[in-house]
């Protein structure tokens, strides 16, 4: 790690969060890359936040084929990557009360025909997974699949690979501007001037502003705050407890330890880019929708935090080269499913950039819906 950048680079990615870190792992070993960071260290903002898990419904239908994709490698990563998978088994219940069965019956057969292992649930069954659900919550969609994310060690890995690749970091080193020269981009890092043959805009909630700062045409990402708070409660909850997510956008919590949930009230609250803070309300409406749906007592909030999570219009993510900007690639708007999509996104980005095509399943991806020039 550095505070300094080099004079030139190849590729300039900005934002080391998840999608910059796992960009410059897919990408150094086949040209020099830059990763600069605006803060003191990566992944402070949203990758630092996450409360992540593979969910492969997550996101919907169209982000369905990224998930997928990335599931392997986070899985069982190669060794030369990590010496141990990222995920820790779950599963998931799409829950919902008894008057919206017929919305549980369509996501269910719509995944289904997807090839998604999703099951339809009703009443005892869910009650066995659920320990004191409240009877109006009767209809659910199960999947056996659903996996925890140790984000923290897959980002310090993305790091370590970046690193060993021949990738330099350089922190501190916020992109105050850049313009497009006849051998490329001239890029002012601060007081720094790097020459880049390219740059990535991984910016995440910053990054209509640093397009805005290379003269591109920002697409429309909004960041919104989402909330979550880590709750002990007054009964002995299992930690395997599965993820359970309102099938209606209202909350979501999962066990954390014996008697601890981590829950939202799966908020999305439009936010400047900024350093976000959860607030007390959202905390509070979070309990009260918890207690809506099972009957457990809550006997303290232990801990709270918000991040931001970064949507183009069309709530898809945007990877790709910008039509009207010559050298300059996008890799934002990955909203909540930056993390668990990664591998695949990273993947097929890199190729664009020079890398070798990844392996068959990530290349077999479509990344035509996730390019910019939808936008434009």
């Amino acid at each position: 790690m550095t505070h300094l950048p080099p004079s030139s680079t190849d590729v300039l990615i900005v934002g080391a969060g998840i999608a910059g870190a796992s960009l410059a792992a897919a990408l150094a070993p086949y040209r020099r890359v830059l990763l600069v960071e605006a803060e003191d260290a990566p992944g402070y903002h949203a990758t630092g936040r996450s409360a992540a898990f593979w969910h492969e419904t997550y996101g919907g239908a169209g982000v369905q084929p990224l998930s997928v994709a990335s599931f392997a490698m986070l899985n069982d990563p190669p060794r030369l990557f990590s010496d141990r998978g990222f995920l820790s088994p779950r599963t998931a219940l799409n829950l919902a009360r008894r008057e919206d069965a017929a919305a549980v019956d369509a996501f269910t057969a719509r995944f289904a025909a997807q090839g998604v292992p999703v099951e339809r649930m009703a009443g005892a069954a869910i009650e066995r997974l659920v320990p004191g659900l409240r009877p109006e919550w009767s209809e659910a969609a199960y999947e056996p699949a659903c996996s925890d994310i140790d984000v923290g060690a897959l980002h310090a890995a993305y790091l370590r690979a970046a690193a060993r690749g021949g990738a330099v970091l350089a922190t501190r080193a916020r992109l105050d501007g850049a313009r497009r020269t006849g051998a490329g981009w001239e890029v002012r890092l601060g007081t720094s001037v790097v020459h880049a043959d390219a740059i990535v805009n991984a910016a995440g909630a910053w990054a209509d502003r640093v397009a805005e700062a290379c003269s591109a045409a920002p697409i429309g990402i909004r960041p919104y705050r989402r909330t979550v708070a880590q709750v002990r409660l007054g009964v002995p909850i299992p930690a395997s407890l599965p993820l359970v997510v309102h099938l209606g956008g209202d909350f979501y919590f999962k066990g954390t330890g014996e008697g601890r949930i981590w829950l939202s009230p799966h908020d999305e609250t439009p936010s400047e880019p900024c350093d976000a803070a959860p607030e007390e309300l959202d905390v509070a409406l979070a309990i009260d929708r918890l207690q809506q749906v099972v009957d457990w007592p809550v006997a303290a909030v232990e801990r709270k935090w918000a991040g931001l999570r970064s949507f183009a219009p069309d709530r898809l993510p945007v990877f790709g080269a910008d039509p009207h900007a010559a050298g300059f690639y996008w890799c934002a708007g990955q909203g909540g499913f930056g993390i668990q999509t990664s591998p695949a996104i990273a993947g097929l980005l890199a190729a664009e950039l020079g890398a070798p095509a990844p392996d068959r399943v990530i290349a077999a991806v479509d990344a035509a819906p996730f390019a910019p020039s939808r936008f434009f």
